[in-house]
């Protein structure tokens, strides 16, 4: 019990003793032993990898669920240690509405057509978004978090203790001073100046020691940074990924829509769907990073596959066309590599399989967005954008 008293006491004592140094510190009524130069560096840019990772991690954490009482009942979840209950995304959710509305409205006129049709797309989004969620959160905002709680844990810890044997450096600092001052005066045995000395050397040794410590684990944060690269690497790929999927469903319900042609319904003809919602990446000439596939091959040429101005649409002269009868014109033929997969909306187009090549040409009358392609003893219509044409 005595011990444990003593023990209490002396911890009182060094915490008093480091609270004045520090305030003496605020007050300029102290000296303080200051770090190098590179030390510096290393604290500071520790402090900005907290600071920005904490950052980063919130606003990922926005941007995966947008809504604030969702992101508390998240996290009181992982307080409590429990699994997160599965959610619906807004996508599956406005799929869910479009769906009971065809069914209120008529699933066989043409609103309720379309209404389901947008619906099977829409859920189609909302799994997207799920996946993505899901790889984000694995691939990504765990390492942070686990930087955040644990591994830079460690180095929190070491800086404390680092701090901590500076204030009792400086404090040991000031008492050898006070001490030969004291000594000066012949107020003070000589003995009191080799306590205060012995003390100094000691208070001295335990500093060095843990800067060095401390100085490792800050130089460390660089093997943190690697990592960190590594998950935004990750983060890219399943955000890649995740577009990607939603721009393949876009086109394939445009194409859906496209072919609806012209509907009459008790009076005038009602346009076709393609013309109300053109394709929105028409007339697009930048650029742009083709869709996550396993048989896409990279190429500085490949564009983003576009939907061609009327897609399913052929001018009349074309509709009429017999492929069976068209021959390739005398000159004028080329070589062309196909860059996405496509399936063909009907007999008149051409199936493709990304990389492999065809032989494509154009005919009088043809949609400029289109080509005849031909593949041994196959010919059909092909879109020009999911084509890198070879000279």
């Amino acid at each position: 019990m005595d011990f444990n008293m003593k023990k209490l006491a002396s911890d009182a004592g060094i915490f008093f003793t480091r609270a004045v140094q520090f305030t003496e510190e605020k007050f300029g009524q102290a000296e303080k032993t200051e770090l190098d130069a590179h030390f510096e560096n290393l604290l500071a840019r520790a402090d900005s990898t907290k600071n920005w990772t904490e950052r980063i991690l919130r606003q990922t954490e926005v941007l995966l669920q947008p809504s604030p009482s969702a992101r508390v009942e998240e996290f009181l979840y992982e307080k409590l240690d429990r699994k997160v209950p599965s959610r619906v995304t807004n996508g599956e959710l406005l799929a869910q509405y479009m769906a009971e509305a065809a069914g209120e409205l008529g699933p066989s006129t043409p609103y309720g057509k379309t209404l389901l049709k947008v619906s099977e797309a829409e859920k189609r989004l909302g799994a997207a978004e799920r996946d993505f969620i899901h790889t984000t959160s694995l691939s990504f905002l765990t390492p942070l978090r686990n930087f955040l709680k644990g591994s830079g844990e460690p180095s929190r810890k070491e800086r404390r203790l680092l701090q901590n044997r500076r204030l009792d450096l400086d404090a040991c600092k000031a008492r050898l001073k006070k001490a030969k001052a004291a000594e000066a005066k012949a107020t003070l045995w000589n003995d009191e100046v080799d306590k205060a000395e012995q003390e100094l050397r000691v208070a001295q040794t335990e500093f060095d020691r843990q800067a060095e410590v401390t100085r490792l684990l800050l130089e460390g944060i660089s093997s943190t940074h690697v990592n960190h690269l590594r998950c935004l690497h990750e983060f890219v790929k399943s955000q890649t990924t995740y577009y990607a999927q939603c721009y393949r469903h876009m086109l394939d319900l445009q194409r859906q829509l496209g072919r609806c042609g012209w509907t009459q319904v008790s009076g005038p003809y009602l346009p076709d769907p393609g013309a109300i919602f053109p394709g929105t990446f028409v007339g697009t000439t930048e650029p742009a990073s083709p869709p996550l596939s396993s048989t896409s091959p990279t190429t500085t040429a490949a564009t983003m596959p576009v939907v061609p101005t009327g897609a399913g649409l052929a001018p009349p002269e074309e509709a009429a066309l017999c492929l069976e009868e068209v021959a390739p014109p005398a000159s004028g033929t080329r070589k062309a590599r196909v860059l996405y997969d496509y399936e063909a909306a009907d007999s008149s187009e051409l199936a493709l399989l990304a990389d492999e090549l065809i032989t494509v040409y154009s005919l009088p009358g043809m949609d400029p967005d289109w080509l005849i392609g031909e593949r041994g003893n196959k010919k059909g219509k092909v879109p020009v954008t999911y084509l890198e044409l070879l000279s």
